[in-house]
């Protein structure tokens, strides 16, 4: 049983401003709906919060109307300047979904510190030591707290020679010996799936080898009802911090509740450093600032699964989520059966974001189109060596069909170096667009740039264009949650006589008491090839092989978002071919034609919402 003869305080980072908000809504919540709570928990003491970075970065401009930037201010404000505001970074991603080139990384860190960052907690999810070590410095340079980590996972597959306390031990070893300044060292387990005995030996062996300055640090998850175990094995391995949230954003798949972790403590020697008797006037304020929102019992429940499917709390919500979107939730426990396979096919890099995400799409590929039938792009870049080097050597099967299907060689060098001049694209994005280029627009549209998608989509250029797709988890109102009644039709006006010659009349204005008289001539219609539906209007559907066409629609019974068009108004194409693609749970998705024939009319723009029931264009027979 955990005991110490000599009291030890126990540091923590309190979560529910950021993983909470990340795990239960994606990080989908309105800055003041959180506020009120934030400056509540200041005032009953707590110093450390989690503020940013992750998915509490993209979800405010992508999905929520609101500058990122901005929501650090607003936090610093509401909490003053001494408290540690603190962030998550995801080494050569940095706070976006796929690798930056270093002089990004830089201004991301130069930016998190302006807008109020005093701890960087990075992590990189190969467990890749050159990544961390260049990825550190920067955070380094801008004068934060550096917390580096080593990521933890429990397997879904048998091995001795990944993911062991002597395979995390090692990371910390590397770390030290390469010279690389750090702070603290945090063991960070996204999904909540390392055994207690695992954290506790990590610990000790982590504990054993840092300086006595260096604070080790713990961060797990409740999503298979294990984190105030392991939080207890991880103290009495020597531990001196970990990451506690308050309901309603604890427990499930977020951090335990102050209270549970106190609680477990209790007659042990070790307390916590905040007071666990506040908690309940920040749980009201944070029920009250959340009573609109709608909590999905995917991430309030446990689920031993996750032990099977190690993904972190933010992301199976979200997913979760998308698939039911998109019409296909049938398919989750068979994209859950898959993971074991692709996780071990992909080299055994930990399930935190980007990986997650690679695993997650990979499996769902494999699912729903047969396994290694298409390669997810970041999976397969992850296994081609683009994102730093897994733990374990990937199937060379899996990265021989990889680097066909992606056309790119297996790569052996620095990631960053392999990156894109997202900060130029950017540059040139809003120059084109008339916006200003401050540092701060430069790095919200390049952290948005995703490989070979449309930039009219980009999320910071929509933000600044105050054109943000709002997608935020609220409750139906009665009115939503209603069945729509039949549409009453009008009974169609009577059928003038075609006009097939110019015809001239009289029309009378009236204006301000006087009267004007015209002469008009109306013209007959020339007859056109032109489509008569609007780019952003749905056409009729029409059964295959009827006068008026052919539709085409998403492959997805629900919603996916159109994202490319590769065909236009009058070019014939081929049964098969590849005319357009839809982004469904954050990946892209070919749709093929039906038939062969004439594009006869697009009927949704980019960036609309589409359905088996909408047309994306008509093929003419």
């Amino acid at each position: 049983m955990i005991f110490t003869s000599k009291p030890k305080q126990i540091r923590v980072m309190f979560t529910p401003f950021r993983d909470g908000l990340q795990s239960s809504f994606g990080g989908k919540v309105r800055l003041k709906d959180i506020l009120p709570a934030m400056q509540a928990s200041t005032e009953a003491g707590i110093r450390h919060f989690e503020f940013g970075g992750g998915a509490r970065y993209q979800a405010p401009y992508m999905y929520v109307g609101e500058d990122p930037f901005w929501c650090q201010d607003e936090m610093r404000k509401a909490v003053g300047p001494d408290v540690d505001l603190q962030i998550l970074t995801r080494s050569v991603s940095g706070v976006t979904l796929t690798t930056q080139p270093l002089k990004a990384l830089k201004l991301q860190a130069k930016l998190m510190k302006k807008h109020g960052t005093t701890w960087d907690r990075n992590f990189d999810y190969m467990n890749d030591v050159d990544n961390l070590v260049r990825t550190g410095q920067p955070i380094i340079d801008a004068g934060m707290h550096h917390q580096v980590c080593v990521a933890l996972m429990g397997l879904p597959f048998e091995s001795g020679k990944v993911h062991t306390p002597d395979f995390y031990i090692g990371i910390v070893k590397k770390l030290l010996d390469s010279g690389l300044h750090f702070d603290s060292v945090c063991m960070k387990d996204a999904s909540g799936t390392t055994d207690p005995r695992t954290c506790y030996e990590t610990a000790k062996g982590i504990k054993r080898i840092l300086p006595p300055e260096v604070v080790l640090w713990q961060h797990t998850h409740d999503t298979a009802s294990m984190a105030v175990s392991c939080y207890l094995a991880g103290i009495d391995g020597g531990v001196d911090g970990i990451d506690l949230s308050v309901r309603p954003l604890a427990s499930g798949t977020v951090q335990p509740d102050v209270r549970s972790m106190a609680h477990a403590l209790k007659g042990t020697g070790y307390y916590l450093e905040i007071d666990a008797s506040k908690m309940n006037e920040i749980e009201n304020l944070l029920t009250k600032g959340l009573e609109e929102y709608e909590f999905n019992p995917v991430t309030t429940s446990a689920d031993a699964r996750v032990i099977g499917f190690p993904m972190p709390g933010g992301a199976i919500g979200p997913n979760v989520h998308m698939m039911a979107e998109a019409g296909i939730l049938d398919k989750y426990n068979e994209v859950l059966a898959e993971f074991p396979v692709v996780v071990k096919a992909g080299g055994a890099w930990t399930s935190v974001t980007p990986g997650s995400q690679q695993f997650w799409l990979q499996a769902f590929n494999n699912v729903l189109l047969g396994r290694w039938k298409k390669i997810e792009a970041g999976y397969g870049r992850a296994v081609l060596g683009y994102f730093g080097r897994p733990p374990l050597p990937p199937d060379p099967e899996v990265v021989k069909v990889a680097a066909e299907q992606l056309g790119l060689e297996p790569f052996e060098g620095n990631p960053l170096d392999a990156a894109m001049d997202t900060l130029a694209e950017a540059e040139k994005a809003l120059n084109e667009r008339s916006l200003a280029a401050t540092e701060e627009n430069v790095f919200l549209v390049a952290s948005a740039i995703v490989p070979g998608k449309d930039m009219a989509l980009n999320g910071g250029l929509r933000l600044l264009q105050g054109k943000a797709k709002i997608v935020l988890p609220l409750k139906k109102t009665k009115e939503e949650s209603k069945e729509p009644e039949p549409a009453a039709v009008a009974p169609a006006a009577p059928a003038g006589p075609a006009l097939t010659e110019p015809v001239t009349t009289t029309c009378i204005v009236e204006e301000n008491g006087s009267k004007r008289t015209f002469r008009i001539t109306v013209e007959p219609p020339a007859i056109s090839d032109c489509p008569t539906t609007s780019p952003t209007t749905a056409a009729a559907p029409a059964e295959a092989g009827d006068s008026q066409g052919v539709p085409v629609f998403s492959p997805f019974k629900g919603k996916a978002e159109l994202v490319e068009l590769k065909v236009s108004v009058g070019d014939v194409v081929k049964e098969g071919q590849v005319i357009a693609a839809v982004e469904a749970l954050k990946a892209k998705h070919d749709v093929r034609a039906p038939v062969g024939g004439k594009v006869v009319s697009i009927d949704a723009a980019i960036g609309a919402d589409v359905t088996a029931e909408q047309p994306i264009l008509t093929i003419g027979r």
